[in-house]
């Protein structure tokens, strides 16, 4: 923190009225890529047991302008029923990000943690509506903490990046 109470590398705003303090904003969001597969209609409507779920996750960011980029949160669901494939959804969901002022060395942590939480509750009703629509109840996916996920990760590639260094302690 510097004297102003800023993080490193932020700036308070100047007095000439430049505005140098750092913003990070959604800019749109959208369907990119949906599919629904339903390959065993209409004999998987008579199983008798509720369908298993396996639910998998992408996250991927690319910039795509100056102070531009893109998050996409793909999200791939198979449901299975008796030995039978009961659906098969995939979901490509993106939102467009805004950046001025913001530290690069910032920028990967709020695209990886920050922004797919900003998302996730917009795909996840396309989810649920895509499969209601394909007529099994709505799959309701639960809340991800996108943003400890990240930590966990980032601390397991630091970890594997440097693998002789003995335990500093910290949590």
């Amino acid at each position: 923190m510097d004297e102003q109470g800023l993080p490193q590398g932020f700036e308070a705003p100047t007095a000439e009225g430049d505005d140098t303090a750092p913003t990070a904003g959604m800019i749109s969001q959208y369907v990119k890529d949906l599919s629904f597969e339903n390959p065993n209609a209409p004999a998987i409507y008579q199983a008798q047991t509720a369908p298993g779920i396996d639910v998998q996750f992408n996250i991927s960011a690319v910039q795509v302008g100056e102070d531009v980029h893109e998050l996409t949160l793909k999200i791939e669901v198979r449901a299975e029923s008796e030995g039978k494939t009961a659906f098969i959804v995939d979901l490509s969901y993106a939102g467009l990000f805004g950046f001025r002022n913001v530290p690069v060395d910032q920028i990967q942590p709020f695209m990886l943690g920050e922004a797919p939480r900003l998302l996730f509750p917009f795909a996840r009703r396309v989810l649920a509506d895509a499969v209601r629509d394909g007529g099994f109840p709505p799959l309701m996916l639960e809340p991800i903490d996108f943003a400890q996920l990240y930590l966990q990760q980032a601390e397991a590639q630091a970890g594997t990046a440097q693998p002789n260094t003995p335990e500093t302690g910290h949590a």
